[in-house]
Protein backbone atom coordinates (compact mmCIF):
# COMPACT_ATOMS: atom_id res chain seq x y z
CA UNK A 1 0.00 0.00 0.00
CA UNK A 2 1.37 3.10 -1.17
CA UNK A 3 2.26 6.27 1.79
CA UNK A 4 1.51 9.84 1.39
CA UNK A 5 5.20 10.21 0.88
CA UNK A 6 5.68 7.53 -1.85
CA UNK A 7 3.00 9.58 -3.95
CA UNK A 8 4.21 13.09 -3.17
CA UNK A 9 7.59 11.30 -4.36
CA UNK A 10 5.69 10.08 -7.27
CA UNK A 11 4.07 13.13 -8.09
CA UNK A 12 7.42 15.23 -7.81
CA UNK A 13 9.71 12.43 -10.31
CA UNK A 14 6.78 13.20 -13.02
CA UNK A 15 7.05 16.53 -12.79
CA UNK A 16 10.86 16.75 -13.30
CA UNK A 17 10.35 14.44 -16.32
CA UNK A 18 7.84 16.71 -17.96
CA UNK A 19 9.96 20.02 -17.36
CA UNK A 20 13.22 17.92 -18.93
CA UNK A 21 11.14 17.37 -21.46
CA UNK A 22 9.56 20.77 -22.32
CA UNK A 23 13.53 21.84 -21.95
CA UNK A 24 15.37 18.97 -24.44
CA UNK A 25 11.77 20.33 -27.12
CA UNK A 26 12.96 24.09 -26.42
CA UNK A 27 16.54 22.90 -27.72
CA UNK A 28 15.44 20.72 -30.62
CA UNK A 29 13.07 23.54 -31.94
CA UNK A 30 14.61 26.19 -30.85
CA UNK A 31 16.55 28.12 -33.77
CA UNK A 32 19.99 27.56 -33.74
CA UNK A 33 21.34 30.09 -35.87
CA UNK A 34 20.94 33.68 -34.34
CA UNK A 35 21.67 35.46 -38.01
CA UNK A 36 17.96 33.77 -39.85
CA UNK A 37 16.12 36.82 -40.84
CA UNK A 38 13.59 37.68 -43.11
CA UNK A 39 13.59 39.82 -46.07
CA UNK A 40 10.90 42.22 -44.62
CA UNK A 41 13.85 42.79 -41.86
CA UNK A 42 16.84 43.45 -43.66
CA UNK A 43 14.71 45.82 -46.67
CA UNK A 44 12.21 47.28 -47.94
CA UNK A 45 10.42 48.13 -51.62
CA UNK A 46 11.66 51.70 -52.90
CA UNK A 47 8.22 54.26 -53.12
CA UNK A 48 6.64 52.40 -50.63
CA UNK A 49 6.73 54.73 -47.75
CA UNK A 50 5.78 57.06 -45.36
CA UNK A 51 5.24 61.10 -46.55
CA UNK A 52 5.40 63.87 -43.77
CA UNK A 53 2.75 66.52 -43.09
CA UNK A 54 2.75 69.67 -41.30
CA UNK A 55 0.24 72.29 -41.09
CA UNK A 56 -0.64 75.89 -39.24
CA UNK A 57 -3.41 76.04 -36.96
CA UNK A 58 -5.18 76.91 -33.31
CA UNK A 59 -5.85 75.73 -30.35
CA UNK A 60 -9.03 77.58 -28.94
CA UNK A 61 -10.81 76.77 -25.46
CA UNK A 62 -8.00 76.87 -23.11
CA UNK A 63 -8.65 77.75 -19.70
CA UNK A 64 -6.48 81.29 -19.64
CA UNK A 65 -3.40 79.64 -20.57
CA UNK A 66 -2.84 80.43 -24.31
CA UNK A 67 -0.93 82.73 -25.89
CA UNK A 68 -0.39 86.13 -24.59
CA UNK A 69 -1.01 88.36 -28.12
CA UNK A 70 1.46 91.19 -27.48
CA UNK A 71 4.11 88.58 -26.91
CA UNK A 72 3.09 86.61 -29.92
CA UNK A 73 1.88 88.56 -32.00
CA UNK A 74 0.99 85.72 -34.77
CA UNK A 75 -1.69 84.45 -32.80
CA UNK A 76 -3.93 87.78 -33.12
CA UNK A 77 -3.07 87.74 -36.68
CA UNK A 78 -3.98 84.43 -37.21
CA UNK A 79 -7.24 84.56 -35.00
CA UNK A 80 -8.16 88.00 -37.17
CA UNK A 81 -8.02 85.85 -40.34
CA UNK A 82 -9.59 83.15 -39.01
CA UNK A 83 -12.76 85.60 -37.96
CA UNK A 84 -12.77 87.41 -41.09
CA UNK A 85 -13.39 83.59 -42.95
CA UNK A 86 -16.19 83.00 -40.66
CA UNK A 87 -17.64 86.86 -41.63
CA UNK A 88 -16.46 88.59 -37.96
CA UNK A 89 -14.77 91.59 -39.06
CA UNK A 90 -12.62 92.97 -36.28
CA UNK A 91 -11.88 96.89 -36.22
CA UNK A 92 -8.52 97.95 -37.52
CA UNK A 93 -6.39 98.67 -34.47
CA UNK A 94 -8.27 96.61 -32.00
CA UNK A 95 -6.05 94.82 -29.15
CA UNK A 96 -7.60 91.63 -28.66
CA UNK A 97 -6.41 90.60 -25.67
CA UNK A 98 -7.49 87.11 -25.50
CA UNK A 99 -5.95 84.42 -23.39
CA UNK A 100 -7.36 81.11 -24.37
CA UNK A 101 -6.47 80.73 -28.06
CA UNK A 102 -2.72 79.21 -28.97
CA UNK A 103 -1.10 78.96 -32.35
CA UNK A 104 0.56 75.41 -32.75
CA UNK A 105 2.03 73.32 -35.54
CA UNK A 106 0.49 70.05 -36.38
CA UNK A 107 2.40 67.42 -37.90
CA UNK A 108 1.49 64.01 -39.12
CA UNK A 109 3.03 60.82 -41.31
CA UNK A 110 0.62 59.91 -44.50
CA UNK A 111 1.13 55.96 -44.42
CA UNK A 112 1.48 54.06 -47.87
CA UNK A 113 -1.67 53.26 -49.36
CA UNK A 114 -3.62 56.41 -47.52
CA UNK A 115 -6.54 56.40 -49.13
CA UNK A 116 -9.22 59.14 -48.77
CA UNK A 117 -11.67 58.91 -46.06
CA UNK A 118 -8.86 56.99 -43.93
CA UNK A 119 -7.64 58.72 -40.63
CA UNK A 120 -4.45 59.21 -38.88
CA UNK A 121 -3.22 60.70 -35.76
CA UNK A 122 -1.57 63.91 -35.61
CA UNK A 123 0.58 65.79 -32.93
CA UNK A 124 -0.10 69.30 -31.73
CA UNK A 125 2.94 71.38 -30.57
CA UNK A 126 2.54 75.11 -29.23
CA UNK A 127 4.42 77.84 -31.24
CA UNK A 128 4.01 80.84 -28.75
CA UNK A 129 4.36 81.16 -24.99
CA UNK A 130 0.96 79.53 -23.78
CA UNK A 131 1.49 77.76 -20.57
CA UNK A 132 -0.66 74.46 -21.11
CA UNK A 133 -2.82 73.19 -24.40
CA UNK A 134 -4.83 70.80 -22.06
CA UNK A 135 -8.74 71.12 -22.41
CA UNK A 136 -7.97 72.68 -25.61
CA UNK A 137 -9.46 72.10 -29.74
CA UNK A 138 -7.78 72.06 -32.40
CA UNK A 139 -9.48 74.37 -35.11
CA UNK A 140 -9.50 72.86 -38.90
CA UNK A 141 -6.15 72.56 -40.33
CA UNK A 142 -4.70 71.68 -43.74
CA UNK A 143 -2.21 69.28 -43.57
CA UNK A 144 0.47 70.07 -46.46
CA UNK A 145 3.57 67.52 -48.03
CA UNK A 146 6.64 68.79 -49.44
CA UNK A 147 4.97 69.52 -52.41
CA UNK A 148 2.39 72.21 -51.21
CA UNK A 149 -0.68 70.03 -51.75
CA UNK A 150 -3.07 69.35 -49.03
CA UNK A 151 -3.42 65.84 -47.83
CA UNK A 152 -4.64 66.02 -45.04
CA UNK A 153 -7.30 67.79 -42.56
CA UNK A 154 -6.95 67.85 -39.07
CA UNK A 155 -9.18 69.12 -35.98
CA UNK A 156 -10.51 67.44 -32.65
CA UNK A 157 -9.68 67.40 -28.62
CA UNK A 158 -6.40 67.05 -27.54
CA UNK A 159 -5.00 64.61 -25.25
CA UNK A 160 -2.43 65.90 -23.10
CA UNK A 161 -0.35 63.84 -20.56
CA UNK A 162 1.22 65.89 -18.65
CA UNK A 163 -0.48 68.11 -15.38
CA UNK A 164 0.24 71.05 -13.50
CA UNK A 165 -0.53 73.48 -11.24
CA UNK A 166 0.70 77.14 -9.74
CA UNK A 167 -0.25 79.18 -6.82
CA UNK A 168 1.06 81.99 -4.63
CA UNK A 169 4.54 81.92 -6.99
CA UNK A 170 5.21 77.90 -6.59
CA UNK A 171 4.62 75.47 -9.44
CA UNK A 172 4.65 71.72 -10.13
CA UNK A 173 4.56 70.20 -13.64
CA UNK A 174 4.73 66.49 -14.47
CA UNK A 175 5.87 65.96 -18.25
CA UNK A 176 5.21 68.32 -21.14
CA UNK A 177 1.71 70.73 -21.29
CA UNK A 178 3.04 72.52 -24.28
CA UNK A 179 2.44 69.80 -26.38
CA UNK A 180 -0.04 66.92 -27.41
CA UNK A 181 -1.63 64.01 -29.63
CA UNK A 182 -5.24 63.84 -31.31
CA UNK A 183 -5.83 59.96 -31.71
CA UNK A 184 -7.20 59.89 -35.45
CA UNK A 185 -7.28 63.55 -35.94
CA UNK A 186 -6.82 64.10 -39.22
CA UNK A 187 -9.02 63.21 -42.49
CA UNK A 188 -6.88 61.43 -45.48
CA UNK A 189 -7.66 63.80 -48.44
CA UNK A 190 -5.31 62.76 -50.59
CA UNK A 191 -3.60 60.01 -51.50
CA UNK A 192 0.02 59.37 -53.16
CA UNK A 193 1.03 57.48 -56.13
CA UNK A 194 3.09 54.48 -55.10
CA UNK A 195 5.48 52.04 -57.97
CA UNK A 196 3.53 49.15 -57.19
CA UNK A 197 2.10 49.06 -60.43
CA UNK A 198 4.44 51.32 -62.66
CA UNK A 199 6.66 49.26 -64.66
CA UNK A 200 8.10 45.64 -64.69
CA UNK A 201 10.59 45.93 -62.15
CA UNK A 202 10.83 47.33 -58.63
CA UNK A 203 13.44 47.85 -56.36
CA UNK A 204 14.14 46.28 -52.67
CA UNK A 205 16.49 48.79 -51.23
CA UNK A 206 18.44 47.21 -47.85
CA UNK A 207 18.71 49.09 -44.45
CA UNK A 208 22.15 48.61 -44.34
CA UNK A 209 25.09 48.63 -47.36
CA UNK A 210 26.18 45.43 -47.21
CA UNK A 211 27.25 43.49 -50.66
CA UNK A 212 26.38 39.57 -48.81
CA UNK A 213 23.28 40.82 -47.68
CA UNK A 214 22.26 41.95 -51.36
CA UNK A 215 23.69 38.52 -52.64
CA UNK A 216 21.56 36.77 -50.41
CA UNK A 217 18.38 38.52 -50.77
CA UNK A 218 18.93 38.01 -54.52
CA UNK A 219 19.68 33.99 -54.15
CA UNK A 220 16.56 33.92 -51.52
CA UNK A 221 14.13 34.99 -54.21
CA UNK A 222 15.54 33.46 -57.23
CA UNK A 223 15.27 30.23 -55.38
CA UNK A 224 11.58 30.47 -54.85
CA UNK A 225 10.64 32.26 -57.75
CA UNK A 226 13.07 31.22 -60.07
CA UNK A 227 16.42 32.40 -61.60
CA UNK A 228 16.59 35.85 -63.28
CA UNK A 229 13.78 36.53 -60.81
CA UNK A 230 16.14 39.40 -58.86
CA UNK A 231 19.54 40.85 -60.13
CA UNK A 232 21.70 42.66 -57.12
CA UNK A 233 22.53 46.12 -58.54
CA UNK A 234 24.55 46.88 -55.47
CA UNK A 235 25.44 46.93 -51.83
CA UNK A 236 22.30 48.24 -51.07
CA UNK A 237 19.91 47.44 -54.16
CA UNK A 238 18.16 44.64 -55.53
CA UNK A 239 15.80 44.85 -58.56
CA UNK A 240 13.10 42.34 -58.88
CA UNK A 241 10.82 41.15 -61.94
CA UNK A 242 7.62 41.53 -60.91
CA UNK A 243 4.10 39.58 -62.64
CA UNK A 244 1.81 42.05 -64.81
CA UNK A 245 -1.29 41.90 -62.40
CA UNK A 246 -2.29 43.84 -59.53
CA UNK A 247 -3.28 40.82 -57.50
CA UNK A 248 -0.16 38.59 -58.27
CA UNK A 249 2.31 41.44 -57.62
CA UNK A 250 0.75 41.62 -54.55
CA UNK A 251 0.61 37.82 -53.17
CA UNK A 252 4.22 38.00 -54.87
CA UNK A 253 5.67 40.24 -52.41
CA UNK A 254 3.92 38.91 -49.52
CA UNK A 255 5.81 35.60 -50.48
CA UNK A 256 9.04 37.22 -51.33
CA UNK A 257 9.05 39.46 -47.73
CA UNK A 258 8.75 35.89 -45.91
CA UNK A 259 11.71 34.29 -46.92
CA UNK A 260 14.52 33.65 -44.93
CA UNK A 261 18.11 34.66 -45.42
CA UNK A 262 20.95 33.37 -43.79
CA UNK A 263 23.41 36.29 -43.01
CA UNK A 264 27.13 36.48 -42.60
CA UNK A 265 28.13 38.05 -39.25
CA UNK A 266 28.17 42.07 -38.94
CA UNK A 267 31.39 44.04 -39.11
CA UNK A 268 32.98 44.63 -35.70
CA UNK A 269 31.67 48.28 -34.62
CA UNK A 270 31.95 50.19 -31.52
CA UNK A 271 28.92 52.92 -31.12
CA UNK A 272 30.13 55.82 -28.15
CA UNK A 273 28.02 57.95 -27.31
CA UNK A 274 29.83 60.49 -25.93
CA UNK A 275 27.12 62.72 -24.13
CA UNK A 276 25.75 59.80 -22.35
CA UNK A 277 28.98 57.70 -22.00
CA UNK A 278 27.14 54.84 -23.28
CA UNK A 279 29.26 52.07 -25.17
CA UNK A 280 28.01 49.47 -26.91
CA UNK A 281 30.18 46.79 -28.95
CA UNK A 282 29.13 43.78 -31.29
CA UNK A 283 30.16 40.63 -30.94
CA UNK A 284 32.85 40.74 -33.66
CA UNK A 285 34.80 42.97 -31.88
CA UNK A 286 38.34 41.23 -30.88
CA UNK A 287 41.59 42.88 -29.49
CA UNK A 288 45.10 41.97 -29.65
CA UNK A 289 47.70 42.24 -27.43
CA UNK A 290 48.23 45.04 -26.07
CA UNK A 291 49.76 46.69 -22.55
CA UNK A 292 47.21 49.89 -21.07
CA UNK A 293 48.01 52.79 -18.12
CA UNK A 294 45.13 55.17 -17.28
CA UNK A 295 45.70 57.61 -14.67
CA UNK A 296 42.92 60.52 -13.24
CA UNK A 297 44.79 63.66 -12.79
CA UNK A 298 42.40 66.19 -10.32
CA UNK A 299 42.87 69.58 -8.89
CA UNK A 300 40.73 70.67 -6.36
CA UNK A 301 40.67 74.80 -5.65
CA UNK A 302 39.79 76.02 -2.37
CA UNK A 303 39.02 79.96 -1.89
CA UNK A 304 39.05 80.96 1.81
CA UNK A 305 37.93 84.77 2.76
CA UNK A 306 40.56 86.42 4.72
CA UNK A 307 39.36 89.61 6.43
CA UNK A 308 42.30 92.74 7.64
CA UNK A 309 40.61 95.13 9.67
CA UNK A 310 42.26 98.32 10.78
CA UNK A 311 43.16 99.71 14.12
CA UNK A 312 40.53 101.44 16.03
CA UNK A 313 40.23 105.34 15.30
CA UNK A 314 42.99 104.67 12.33
CA UNK A 315 40.00 105.58 10.16
CA UNK A 316 40.39 102.93 8.33
CA UNK A 317 38.32 100.59 6.38
CA UNK A 318 38.10 96.68 6.46
CA UNK A 319 38.84 94.72 3.79
CA UNK A 320 38.09 91.75 2.58
CA UNK A 321 40.24 89.13 0.47
CA UNK A 322 40.15 85.45 -1.35
CA UNK A 323 43.37 83.31 -0.46
CA UNK A 324 43.39 80.23 -2.85
CA UNK A 325 44.85 76.98 -1.88
CA UNK A 326 45.49 74.99 -5.46
CA UNK A 327 46.43 71.56 -4.99
CA UNK A 328 46.88 68.95 -7.49
CA UNK A 329 46.76 65.21 -7.55
CA UNK A 330 47.84 62.59 -9.55
CA UNK A 331 46.16 59.14 -9.33
CA UNK A 332 49.00 56.02 -9.69
CA UNK A 333 47.64 54.30 -13.20
CA UNK A 334 49.65 51.27 -13.48
CA UNK A 335 50.60 48.97 -16.69
CA UNK A 336 48.47 46.62 -17.11
CA UNK A 337 48.45 43.71 -20.11
CA UNK A 338 45.70 42.96 -21.85
CA UNK A 339 45.80 39.59 -23.67
CA UNK A 340 44.49 38.80 -27.33
CA UNK A 341 40.62 38.81 -27.11
CA UNK A 342 38.74 36.51 -29.89
CA UNK A 343 35.60 36.78 -28.05
CA UNK A 344 33.17 39.37 -27.22
CA UNK A 345 33.14 37.60 -23.35
CA UNK A 346 36.69 38.00 -23.58
CA UNK A 347 36.79 41.43 -24.43
CA UNK A 348 34.60 42.68 -21.51
CA UNK A 349 36.77 41.16 -19.22
CA UNK A 350 39.95 43.11 -20.15
CA UNK A 351 38.28 45.93 -20.41
CA UNK A 352 36.70 45.45 -16.67
CA UNK A 353 39.83 44.87 -15.59
CA UNK A 354 41.37 48.65 -15.53
CA UNK A 355 38.11 49.66 -13.40
CA UNK A 356 37.90 52.35 -15.84
CA UNK A 357 34.49 54.66 -15.58
CA UNK A 358 32.89 54.76 -18.97
CA UNK A 359 33.97 58.48 -19.98
CA UNK A 360 37.81 56.53 -19.38
CA UNK A 361 36.70 53.89 -21.75
CA UNK A 362 35.86 56.21 -24.24
CA UNK A 363 39.03 57.83 -24.30
CA UNK A 364 41.09 54.20 -23.74
CA UNK A 365 39.02 52.78 -26.70
CA UNK A 366 40.03 55.56 -29.39
CA UNK A 367 43.82 54.94 -28.21
CA UNK A 368 43.84 51.03 -28.44
CA UNK A 369 42.33 51.38 -31.74
CA UNK A 370 44.66 54.45 -33.04
CA UNK A 371 47.55 51.51 -31.77
CA UNK A 372 46.02 49.32 -33.61
CA UNK A 373 45.10 47.00 -30.91
CA UNK A 374 41.35 47.46 -31.06
CA UNK A 375 39.80 45.16 -34.34
CA UNK A 376 36.89 47.60 -34.57
CA UNK A 377 35.26 50.70 -36.18
CA UNK A 378 34.46 53.24 -33.92
CA UNK A 379 31.32 55.01 -34.26
CA UNK A 380 30.49 58.20 -32.06
CA UNK A 381 27.17 59.61 -31.84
Amino acid sequence: METTSDNLRKTLLQGLIGLIFVILSGVFWWPLDANAMRIKEVASVQGVRTNQLVGYGLVVGLDGTGDQVTSSPFTGQTLAALLQQMGVTVPPGTNMQVKNVAAVMVTAQLPPFAQPGQLIDVNVSSMGNAKSLRGGTLIATPLKGADGQVYGLAQGNLVISGAGASAGGSKVQVNQLASGRIPEGATVERSVPTPLMQGEFLQFDLNANDYNTAREVARAINRKMGDGTALPLSGRTVRVRMPSSLDARVGFLADVENLALELAPAAAKVVINARTGSVVMNQAVTLNACAVAHGNLSVTINSTPVISQPAPFSNGQTVSREKADITIKQEPGPLIQMPASTKLADVVKALSALGATPQDLIAILQAMKSAGALNAEIEVI
